[in-house]
Order: structure tokens, then sequence, then C-alpha cells
């Protein structure tokens, strides 16, 4: 847990409430650490309750059903995705990751309190309605999706949100088809996610930017037919030789306020500007004739995914060879968890994924942890 912004994980023992009808109690294998938490622990996301136990993307085994889930059962293999509320025209009409609650459901809803020892104040042990980086977590049986049991659990964790919002943007948002154009600003697990998925899509352009010429390099096994250091390239003017009208879609995975106003100078007329990430500024200026142009620029949570529909989509990907995303991955005993962070933030690891002690946990050879 993190007992303030600025902080540094804790592990302590925690006292876990009863669960609800809806809900099921999941022993955690694994979690990834994504940008998301980095940036609640940091302050940069407000105003998530503290003390909070963070983390959402977890992965585990169900050790107790609610008496109102009938399509979990226990020992049943679960991923763990973002939450929503179930019931609003957006989650109806197939949309949850543009749930009307979205910002409550995930940040701030403290249902799932818990006591920790030494803690005066209930610990937030709902955060995206999981709070993984922990042994076991109480989740709404409707954010958890089943997964067949011979992939390990530690593999899979981080499918429940960076690698679904990269992948998902481009797949279910922009629907990038045969023979368009992208370029992805940032190479990490969601840029990388996303160059995948254009390769799967046939994009026949797809242009990797980053500072990391590493994570560059691996973009390229990954897909990408160019990449481009923006410190030694212009990037705008280098796209533009390769299409010469602009990109079809742009996606920025950095959220960096004068990266964002030059995707506009990216996309051609009837191209799409997408943002995944938050930033640590409320204002980003944009260049008035640039919209003019008419290109579009939105905001996209969670890659627009159905997380039921989408994870075992991507797991198929992956089985057929065309989704690799076990290449973005460096494992970490749970009790490293600050050094996960630490790696993330300078770079050298693209998505560190947790391990916690005991079974369901499969090594995967060295040689295919990402790191940069």
């Amino acid at each position: 847990m993190i007992r303030g912004p600025g902080d540094d994980f804790e592990i302590v023992p925690v006292r876990l409430r009863p669960i609800g009808d809806d809900e099921i109690r999941v022993r955690i294998v694994a979690t990834g650490m994504c940008h998301t938490d980095l940036m609640v622990r940091d302050g940069h996301i407000p105003p998530v309750p503290m003390p909070a136990i963070l983390g959402h993307e977890g992965a585990g085994v169900i050790e107790e059903v609610g008496s109102a889930v009938t399509d979990l059962a226990m020992g049943d293999h679960v991923v763990l995705s973002f939450a929503f509320c179930g019931h609003c025209g957006h989650c109806t009409d197939g949309r949850p990751s543009d749930c009307d609650q979205f910002f409550v459901a995930n940040f701030l809803d403290c249902e799932a309190q818990v006591q920790a020892a030494g803690i005066d104040d209930p610990v937030n042990g709902g955060f995206f309605n999981q709070s993984s980086f922990a042994t076991h977590s109480i989740v709404k049986a409707r954010h958890a999706v089943p997964v067949a049991k011979d992939l390990p659990l530690d593999l899979l964790a981080p499918l429940g949100c960076g690698i679904i919002t990269g992948a998902g943007t481009v797949l279910n948002h922009m629907r990038a088809g045969k023979g368009s154009s992208i370029a992805v600003v940032g190479a990490g697990a969601v840029g990388l996610s996303a160059v995948m998925a254009a390769r799967i899509a046939r994009c026949s352009t797809i242009v990797a930017v980053d500072r990391n010429k590493d994570r560059l390099r691996l973009a390229k096994e990954l897909g990408a037919t160019h990449t481009f250091v923006p410190d030694e390239t212009d990037v705008p003017a280098a796209i533009r030789a390769l299409v010469p009208t602009g990109a079809d879609f742009v996606l920025d995975t950095t959220g960096v306020p004068t990266v964002v106003a030059q995707a506009l100078g990216i996309a051609n007329r009837r191209g799409s500007v997408v943002l995944v990430a938050g930033t640590p500024t409320d204002e980003i200026v944009l260049n008035m004739s640039a919209l003019l142009s008419g290109a579009s620029i939105q905001m996209v949570a969670e890659g627009a995914s159905v997380p039921r529909e989408f994870i075992p989509q991507l797991i198929g990907y992956y089985r057929e060879g065309r989704f690799p995303f076990d290449r973005l991955i460096r494992f970490y005993d749970f009790h490293d968890i600050n050094a996960a962070a630490r790696d993330s933030i300078a770079g050298t690891a693209i998505k560190p994924v947790l391990r916690m002690p005991g079974p369901n946990s499969t090594p995967i050879s060295s040689s295919k942890q990402g790191s940069s």
C-alpha cells in the first residue's frame, strides 16, 4: 500500500471484508504495473483516497464466489480489468470503457475497504475495483475475465489494462484497416501493443517514435516499418516524407502536452489523433490552424474494449504467434515492488509484472523478458 502521494510502496498485513453477492475473492498470482499506478502514487491523478492499495492489472484464481454470481466458479483462472457500472447507456450499449461512472468506479470507489495492521483509518482497497498490488482481491464479478488454465497467469496479468489500451485503440476504436498509415508516439507497453495490433490490422506504414533506441529496435521487430528518435529527427517532416498527406491515425501514449500538440501536424485532413495517457497538467495548447485542417482529436480509455471479448481475442492472437506481448514483460518478486517502480520510471522495464508467492506462475525464459 501507499500511505500518501509520493510515498514508497509498503507491504503490510490487511484484513479483507466479506464479499458481496455480486463479488468474487481472487487469490492474486501476478499483477502488472501500469504508468497510471505510478501517476497516482506520485499525486498526479488526484483525488484517490489514501492510504491505498494500488494495482489494476491483476490475474489470479477464484477462491470464493458471491451468491448471485452464476458465470464464474471457485478455481477459475481470471484476468481482472477496469471497473464500470454495468447499467448506464454506454455500458448497456457495449461500451463499458465509456461508462458514465468510469472515473468514480476506478479512482474514487472505496467500497472494497480493508483494514491494515498499524493503520487507524480504513485503507482504500477498491482501486479499479481490484487493488491488485496484494495477495488477495475482492472484485465485482463483471470485471473478471475467465481464461484458460493452460497459460501462466503471470503472463496474462498485464492484458487487463495497458495491453488492451494499446491494441484496442488500434483494433476497436480506430478500426485501422489494410493499407492505412499510423504513427505511434511512445514505445512503452501501450505503444508497442499498438504497433503489434497495427501489424495484425495490416497497416502499410507503421511508425514508432521514442527517445529510447532499444525500444525502437524492439518496435521494428514487432511490426514497425519505420522508427524515429525525436531528438534527432523532425518527426512531422519525416512522417510526411513517408506519407505526404499525413498519417491516417496518430496515437499518443505519452501525455506530454507539447507532443500532443505536435500530433495534429502529423495527421492528414481526415486523420484521427487519439490520446490514451494522463498528463500531469490540465492544459494542452493546440494550434488552431492544425484543427482547421479537419483532423480530429479524442481521448480514448482502455482501448474502447469489452474485456470479456477482447482479452480472449488477444490471447488467440498470442497463440497464433501474431501478438507476442510476452516480449514486453519483465518479472519481479512482489517484495521488489519499489524496484519495479524505479525501473519503470527509468525506462529499463517496459512492462513490470509482480509475482506473488504461491502456485500458478510459470517462468518464461529471461531472454524474452522486456527491458530497454
